[in-house]
Formats: structure tokens, C-alpha cells, sequence
């Protein structure tokens, strides 16, 4: 749930050039991916709960904070979700350019939104089981450029490429760089699900980072072999890239796999987010309805149909500022994550850690330090672009802010809380 493979981190190129987005991906899984993968490792092996860092921030700090963490993580999804039907429509039309006429991609967009639900619905083993072909579907075309490339070094140093519309800078490729790397927290929430959680989730983080921190830099640097401009870099332009270094099967072969990776990545975060609705409507938090899972999948269908149906107005919105977004109110939601882990290490010393962040309390409290700094980047950035005639940072403040509305709202229509009957709550969640 944190990689779809290198699709989507040609920005990171042309905004800093190859040395220094090399640099990038080397740097940003030291600073921003370890500590992440840590305290999700800490949490989730002592609290393997349905609803993750929802309940580990609720557990921590009671019902309001656990309220803004699946309110900001919700909100964030959006825009996040937004991005994989983005990315399957740019890379569709490198190969179909028919798509870009008209309202025609924001169709194809919708009709991956309903596919994912629907596909989402019949079950948690269906989308584990389809991810796992996509990713290695997906895999095959950069590993292809990666031992193709040295043959051709020097050989595109005056290539002629597609003229890019892409004006970024180093600041735009970091964001895209950290928008590629987040995401560790999403498969906590479904911790209910999966076998051995205390011993699996550590080990899966430690090593999914070096998996995942390779898999963008080496066809990176096999590209800068070859001499390619960074400026024939934009979003979708791994295809043609592709196409002069093996041909039109291989550009073929990236396409495919583009599209591949959007969904399957789309696909598998409709299975996290919509554990949060789930999870809050068994604590009382949302109406009673959220609770409602389908009777052979146990997938939560109700909560699965409303985010799709907030999912795709956004599709209007174009890839930077929906990763702008995206990090600013992921940020907030991590930062109350990294919170949450420093105050049970506070209120509840004792409780089973089979996994720690080392450190002792002092590591506890500071790994959340150089992730926080990194997000200032992202307060930079969103300053300088606009939607609805604001700054994207007023934006984001507003859909903050917006958490504590609903949330007060929600505790004076119901202060009791939504109570879900005994016999509901009591069911699997998937």
C-alpha cells in the first residue's frame, strides 16, 4: 500500500535532476520512511486492531483525537485516491491518446473508482490475491530498462523527446519523492486480518523500505547513463522513455504496467480506508450504518460506496496538487500517530511490545522529529498554488478545521454516542 512501483516519480527527475533525485530517494527513506515504518511497527504489533492508527490515537488520547485522526486520514484519502485513477488515465492515453478528448478520462477515472469498490466488496482475499499479480505484472517492465539501459550509455544525449508541460522545481520533486514513500499506516488497518501481526508487521516494514527505496533509484540511475535530458521527464513519461531504450514492446509493456499499478494500488487502499468508517461506527463514533458489512465478504460496503462517492469529484483536480494536499493533511494525521506512540510509552509502560522503537522513551519521542520538519516543505509549497480562488494551504486549514466542526456537531446530536447492537459489533470486519 505504499508502492506501485516506479509509475509516478518522473516529477522527482525533472524537478531536481538526476544527482540530486538520486540523493532524494537515498535521503527521504532515512528521514521520513524509517521512522514512519518504526512506530507503525511499535503500534501495531502491541495494539493489532481493526481501524489501526485510529484506535492507537483514540486509545491514547480518547474519542475526540481519535475522531481528527480518521477525519484527517479520511480527507487526506481523497485526494490520495484521486492520484491512482490520475495516473491510470495519464498513462492510458500515452498509448491511447483518443482518452485525452473531452470528458473521456474522467470517465475511464469513475469507471476505475466503481471497478475497485465493486472489486473491494467481494472480499478482502480477492484484493489480496490480484495485488499480488499486479505487483509482479508491474515489476517486470523497469527491471527490463534497468539491464537494458547501460548498452545504450550516452546513446540518448541528444535524443529528441516529447515537449514536457511540467515546470517543476527541487521542492516539487521532493514532495513527489515523500508522496512516493508514505502510506506504512495504511496497512495497519486491517491488523485484525492479517496472521501474526507482533512478529509480521516489524519485519515487513524493515524490508519493504529497502525494497521499495530500490525500486525507484536503480532505473534512475540507469537512466542517467544513457544521458537523457531531465527535461523530457514529466508524469506518464516513463513510457516513451521506455520506447527509446527497447522499442514500442517495451513502451507497451510500461503502459500496461502503469495502468496495472494504479489500480492495484487504488485497489488495495479502498480495503484500508474504508477499516476507518468501520471501525468508528463500532466505537459510537458514526452512525450505526457504517457498520454494516456484506453477509458472505464481510466487507464494509456501506463506508466502501461513500468514499467512492467522494473519491471521484476529485478527479478534476491535476496530480501536484492533489500530492500537495495529500501530504498536508497526511501530515497531520501522522503527527498525531507519532503522538499517540510517545504517550502510551507514558500511560501504559507495561504494556506487550514485542516490537520497541529503540531508544527507550527518548527515541520514542525524537523519531518523530525529522518526518514533522519534512512537512514544513509541503506547508512551502501549498502556499504558492491556488484552488478555489485560495491557497492550497487555506484549503487544507479549512478541512482541518472542519474536524472539529463535525465532530462537536456529531457529539451534540448523539452525545451518548451512535450505539451499534451487541450482536453487530461483535462481527468480523472482514
Amino acid at each position: 500500500m505504499v508502492s506501485g512501483g516506479t509509475y509516478g516519480t518522473e516529477d522527482i527527475v525533472h524537478g531536481a535532476g538526476y544527482g540530486r533525485a538520486i540523493l532524494i530517494l537515498l535521503v527521504t527513506p532515512l528521514l521520513w520512511s524509517l521512522p514512519t515504518a518504526f512506530m507503525i511497527g511499535e503500534l501495531s504489533s502491541a495494539l493489532p486492531h481493526e481501524g489501526g492508527y485510529y484506535a492507537w490515537v483514540r486509545r491514547a488520547m480518547g474519542n475526540f483525537w481519535g475522531f481528527q485522526e480518521a477525519w484527517l486520514s479520511l480527507v487526506a484519502s481523497i485526494f490520495d485516491m484521486a492520484i491512482y485513477p490520475t495516473l491510470f488515465v495519464t498513462y492510458l492515453t500515452r498509448m491511447f491518446p483518443w482518452f485525452q478528448e473531452g470528458h473521456r478520462g474522467l470517465f475511464v477515472g469513475m469507471a476505475v473508482v466503481v471497478a475497485c469498490a465493486l472489486l473491494n466488496i467481494a472480499g478482502v482475499k480477492v484484493v489480496s490475491l490480484t495485488s499480488l499479480w499486479l505487483f509482479l505484472a508491474l515489476s517486470a517492465p523497469f527491471l527490463a530498462i534497468v539491464l537494458l539501459a547501460p548498452f545504450r550509455y550516452g546513446a540518448l544525449l541528444h535524443a529528441v523527446t516529447k515537449p514536457t508541460l511540467n515546470g517543476g522545481d527541487v521542492l516539487t520533486g521532493l514532495l513527489v519523492c515523500m508522496w512516493n514513500y508514505m502510506g506504512w499506516d495504511n496497512a495497519s488497518t486491517i491488523a485484525a486480518e492479517v496472521e501474526r501481526p507482533q512478529r509480521t508487521y516489524p519485519r515487513a516494514m524493515l524490508v519493504a523500505v529497502g525494497i521499495v527505496a530500490a525500486s525507484y533509484i536503480l532505473p534512475f540511475a540507469a537512466m542517467w547513463m544513457t544521458g537523457l535530458t531531465p527535461a523530457a521527464w514529466e508524469t506518464g513519461s516513463w513510457a516513451d522513455i521506455a520506447g527509446l531504450i527497447g522499442g514500442p514492446l517495451l513502451r507497451i509493456g510500461v503502459v500496461l504496467g502503469g495502468i496495472i499499478s494504479a489500480f492495484g494500488m487504488f485497489n488495495a487502499l479502498v480495503m484500508s480506508y474504508s477499516r476507518l468508517p468501520l471501525a468508528m461506527a463500532q466505537d459510537g463514533l458514526l452512525p450505526k450504518v457504517f457498520s454494516k458489512v456484506h453477509p458472505k465478504s464481510k466487507a464494509p460496503w456501506v463506508a466502501i460506496a461513500v468514499l467512492a462517492c467522494f473519491w471521484m469529484p476529485c478527479l478534476l483536480l491535476g496530480f501536484e496538487h492533489l500530492v500537495t494536499l495529500d501530504i498536508l493533511l497526511y501530515g497531520g494525521s501522522l503527527g498525531l500517530e507519532f503522538i499517540a506512540l510517545a504517550v502510551l510509552r507514558f500511560t501504559e509502560p507495561d504494556l506487550p511490545r514485542p516490537f520497541r522503537v529503540p531508544g527507550g522513551l527518548f527515541g520514542a519521542v525524537a523519531i518523530g522529529i525529522a518526518p514533522m520538519l519534512l512537512l514544513g516543505f509541503s506547508v512551502i509549497r501549498s502556499e504558492h498554488e491556488s484552488i478555489l480562488g485560495m491557497s492550497s494551504f487555506a484549503f487544507g486549514m479549512i478541512l482541518i478545521a472542519a474536524g472539529f466542526v463535525v465532530y462537536f456537531i456529531n457529539h451534540a446530536v448523539k452525545p451518548e454516542g451512535w450505539s451499534v447492537p451487541q450482536e453487530q459489533n461483535a462481527q468480523p470486519a472482514a
